[in-house]
């Protein structure tokens, strides 16, 4: 006799509000954009090695059923990525670091 049992979602926020596949450190937004670019449950856990096949095939079915708030988190963490990167932009001058860098490797040949 076949026994139906609901299962678990295999993703967990950790402190910092960031949903993980698994016990790994691998993100959803890994897996998803993974899915999304053609990767197959397979090969995405070829890719990250720390994923069980199971738990992928769960993710990505938790994603084709919930891709509006998936999606919402996704871009939620998008805007959250580029808020971070001007701050750090603001703080540390990309242009300024890579003039220095390279002011210093002119030195280095010069010498």
């Amino acid at each position: 006799m076949l026994l139906i049992v609901s299962q678990t979602i295999p993703i967990e926020l950790d402190a910092d509000g960031v949903a993980r596949v698994g016990k790994t450190r691998v993100t959803l937004d890994t897996v998803v954009a993974a899915f999304n670019q053609g990767a197959t449950a397979e090969e995405i856990v070829y890719r990250y090695p720390a994923l069980k096949l199971s738990d992928v095939y769960s993710t990505i079915s938790f994603y084709l059923n919930h891709q509006q708030e998936v999606g919402e988190y996704l871009q939620q963490r998008q805007q959250q990525a580029q808020e971070i990167r001007l701050v750090n932009e603001q703080k540390f001058d990309p242009q300024g670091l890579r003039n220095r860098l390279l002011a210093r490797r002119a030195e280095k040949l010069v010498c």
